[in-house]
């Protein structure tokens, strides 16, 4: 029930030692407190002195607060180790998802990402508060309290010990189904985390599409399944806890009437039968609460073994292999046999790459073009350091490299993705984005080659006008234009990346963006992954992608030449529509 790999989290192992130390404390307190209860009962019965009967009574009213004292200081405890863990359990999984990227993302999903971090911190949270008192408990309360049953009376002893097995057979028998049907229903969770979250990003597009009742209905399909699952999991989870209660009961009870009869026969005093009649549902009822609670812990410990499992992520460091690295038009890339597969859940993926070769060099455009799934942008992804090949020979300026996460590489590259990401603050720090500490002046003059200048002045506040998350608040075209701003601001980095940026915008706001984006291209190496016709003839070398691999590349020119690939899918971006890009 306790992962091992808590044990490597700040406060683990000086919790559980205090745990166990205020836990034997709490034993002993309920141990006097059914002595002194019996032997009031007992002198009670046997008309004795009312001093003996108030003595007593007051000893079990000290044991009775005390006990309530030590449980309330170990909630307490547990409750700060909980919030504090908690915490540093969400701040090292997002370093983990910063320091990994986009290959942690692609490998994971956003949506089991985001759930992670939010209601999967909560779970676990919960999961802290329970697990550690309950097992605690569980593990030291019921042998103190059977030892001391065992130097009162054998038999009773005896008869509870045979109990307990039968109890915690029936417990993992249950527990092993229920735990079952939770892993599977947070499986469900996250499928249905993931889907949503998709669903919802590309919602305008389904929308257009004419799709967006289609994906209701699926919607809907995935959240019923995920309700079933839940019911069947809590089906379990009562039945399991009804047969943890009967069980219990009727150990009481037989014990109970085996200490009846031996009254009724005098085979053993009524000190000894009272107080273990009254011990007997304290030493069960840690058991219960275990079990009762047990099923409560289990949607926080799959959180728990979800964000380990992210924790565990397999990590690619940066290497500053790269001395005094600036690219230039003598500056050369040799790829070969660069190798790269999804080891994971590829449905959301793009192709995987098999490259024999590829060379870049100088201030070149080169075209990346190819069907839908080809591979475009997992080529991309790598060329940028965002995915690290299983193998290839990479070589730059003569330097051989394992792969293109360069701290010194990346510090040269501009990013122009299909959907630009804008955070929350003004349009000028968004345009700041890879030069912060840039002048107004310098934000202004990047601004107007970007072809903003009027629709920030168009706006009452300008260029410190709030601008919403993800962009809300302006069109699709004006947050293409504030990523090319980007560029234009940090023209010392001399590598530009476009992964299709004109891909969801019409052809008008595409053709009035193509003027300012000709004129970045100057002085840059670019790599352009495009489906559009008129970019390819602004590209001095294509790339043609088919199935993770390069089928062809050469000059446009060179291409044309000849009936291969590129040609044939010319063609059917020309006028097949059932072939689409």
């Amino acid at each position: 029930m306790i992962d091992k790999r808590l044990f490597s989290l700040p406060g683990t192992k000086k919790l559980f030692i205090m745990l166990a130390g205020l836990t034997l404390l709490q034993a002993f307190a309920i141990l006097f407190q059914g002595k002194f209860l019996a032997e009031a009962l007992v002198n009670s019965w046997e008309q004795k002195s009312l001093q003996t009967i108030i003595q007593p009574m007051t000893f079990f009213a000290v044991a009775f607060i005390i006990r309530h004292c030590f449980n309330w200081i170990n909630n307490k405890i547990v409750e700060n180790y909980a919030e504090n863990t908690s915490e540093e359990v969400r701040s090292r999984l997002l370093d983990k998802v910063y320091t990994s990227g986009p290959a942690m993302i692609s490998a994971e999903g956003t949506g089991s990402l985001v759930n992670s971090s939010l209601d999967g911190i909560d779970l676990i949270e919960n999961y802290f508060k329970l697990i550690f008192t309950k097992l605690m408990n569980m593990s030291i309360i019921p042998p103190v309290l059977l030892v001391y049953i065992y130097m009162q009376n054998l038999a009773s002893g005896i008869t509870l010990t045979v109990i307990v097995p039968l109890v915690i057979l029936f417990m993992i028998i249950l527990g092993m189904a229920a735990q079952a049907k939770a892993d599977a229903q947070y499986h469900q969770y996250t499928i249905l985390s993931n889907h949503f979250l998709d669903a919802l990003r590309g919602l305008p597009t389904l929308k257009m599409l004419g799709l967006s009742k289609r994906y209701s209905k699926n919607i809907y399909t995935v959240s019923d399944e995920y309700r079933r699952r839940t019911m069947n999991t809590l089906r379990i989870a009562i039945l399991s806890t009804f047969a943890l209660d009967w069980l219990t009961t009727l150990g009481i009870a037989i014990l109970a009437v085996f200490l009846g009869l031996g009254l009724i026969n005098n085979s053993f005093p009524l000190f000894p039968a009272l107080v273990t009649l009254i011990l007997a549902p304290e030493y069960f009822l840690p058991l219960r609460d275990f079990s009762s609670d047990y099923h409560a812990t289990l949607n926080g410990k799959n959180a728990l073994n979800a964000i380990f499992k992210i924790l565990e992520f397999k990590d690619t460091d940066e290497d500053d292999s790269l001395d005094n690295f600036t690219w230039d038009e003598n500056s050369e890339v040799d790829i070969k046999d660069l190798v790269f597969n999804y080891t994971r859940d590829q449905s959301n993926a793009d192709s995987s790459l098999d490259i024999d070769q590829l060379k870049l060099s100088g201030y070149t455009n080169i075209g990346v073009i190819g069907k839908s799934g080809s591979g475009k942008t997992t080529l991309i992804r790598a060329l940028g350091g965002f995915l690290t090949p299983d193998k290839g020979v990479i070589t730059v300026n003569g330097q051989s490299l394992k792969h293109f996460k360069q701290r010194a590489w990346q510090d040269e590259l501009t990013f122009l993705p299909q959907s630009p990401y804008l955070f929350a603050g003004t349009i000028a720090e968004n345009i700041a984005f890879y030069a912060p500490k840039a002048t107004e002046d310098q934000i202004e003059s990047a601004a107007q080659k970007a072809g903003l200048t009027d629709f920030v002045n168009s706006l009452s506040l300008g260029y410190q006008t709030i601008i919403g998350e993800g962009g809300r608040g302006i069109s699709g075209g004006q947050q293409q234009r504030i990523m090319l701003a980007r560029a234009f601001l940090a023209d010392d980095r001399h590598i530009l990346i476009f992964d299709e940026p004109t891909a969801h915008l019409d052809i008008e706001t595409e053709y009035a963006l193509k003027k300012p984006m000709k004129e970045l291209f100057k002085n840059h190496l670019v790599i352009f992954a495009t489906h559009r016709l008129h970019w390819i003839k602004e590209m001095d070398y294509v790339v043609v992608m088919n199935n993770g691999q390069i089928t062809e590349q050469g000059t446009p020119e060179e291409l044309s030449n000849h009936n291969g690939a590129y040609k044939q899918l010319i063609s059917n971006m020309r006028g097949d529509q059932n072939e689409l890009l």
